[in-house]
């Protein structure tokens, strides 16, 4: 067998690059077991905390579930897991020899797992380092009897780090959706999540925009609560993705505190939801 040979930017040639090891590079994408039958891997990201990621991706979940589609939901944020309690889902999950049974909620029969529900006490703090959050998302993936779904929508951490690198990596992800809010920084902060994606080679599907007004229930006008929408501006930039603007709905803040979110209409997503199909 001919030797691999490392390249050198000075020495390159054509004819030394032949047997280069980066031309080739090694694949890290992970194998889901044999008895899953998963059609898309979409993953909701967003550039930093506390623009409600997690409420988009129980939002798509749940309007795609009421279209007749079979949804999962991974919840990757590990540290941080909300979609449980969300869907008023709570307990343990069951394994077999097969593997980590999902937890199913009870109207849309949404698949889900998360740490949430492999903890004693679903309020213990997951006090870990990267590499076993990595581990634990590969799991979710490999070990999981997800079975046939239409989609797996992916609850993304946060930020552009090892754990978001770790499911574009791992996990064959088919597009992103992008969740932000009407801030200043907000361009700066989509296009580092934009850039990521690009450089993983994954398409971005839509941009969302959270708590992008909120709408006076006696007159009817928008307030502008967190300043200014900007989306469209940036949206343009990324060429051809889905725009949505959710406003702020205090009745929706109750149903998710009550577990109840599979009974919130959320039509303002339906054309990234469409985008997505």
């Amino acid at each position: 067998m001919a030797e691999k040979r490392e390249c050198s930017s000075t020495t390159c040639t054509k004819e030394s690059c032949e047997g280069c090891a980066s031309k080739n590079p090694k694949s890290f994408l992970e194998e889901t077991a044999d008895f899953n039958d998963i059609k898309k891997v979409i993953g909701v990201v967003s550039g930093k905390g506390g623009v409600g990621k997690s409420f988009v991706t129980a939002s798509l979940a749940t309007a795609l579930s009421k279209q007749g589609y079979k949804v999962g939901i991974m919840d990757a944020d590990i540290t941080g897991p909300s979609i449980p309690k969300m869907f008023g889902v709570h307990g343990s999950v069951e394994a077999s020899e097969l593997g980590i049974h999902p937890a199913v909620t009870d109207k849309n029969g949404i698949k889900m797992i998360s740490v949430n529900l492999m903890l004693e006490d679903e309020e213990a703090p997951v006090i870990w380092r990267g590499p076993v959050i990595a581990g634990v998302v590969k799991q979710f993936w490999k070990e999981v009897v997800w079975e046939e779904l239409d989609y797996l929508l992916v609850d993304m951490p946060p930020g552009t780090g090892d754990v978001p690198l770790t499911v574009f990596q791992s996990i064959p992800v088919d597009g992103i959706v992008i969740v932000t809010s009407p801030q200043d920084l907000v361009k700066l902060i989509v296009k580092k999540a934009y850039n990521m994606a690009v450089k993983m080679n994954i398409p971005v599907l839509g941009l969302v925009e959270n708590y992008s007004y909120l709408e006076c229930p006696d007159c009817g006008k928008k307030l502008n609560v967190f300043g200014e929408s900007k989306i469209d501006a940036v949206a343009a930039e990324f060429g051809d993705v889905a725009v949505a603007k959710l406003p702020i709905v205090p009745d929706w803040a109750k149903m998710v505190d009550n577990g109840d979110f599979e009974d919130i209409d959320n039509p303002y997503i339906s054309e990234v939801v469409e985008k997505i199909k």
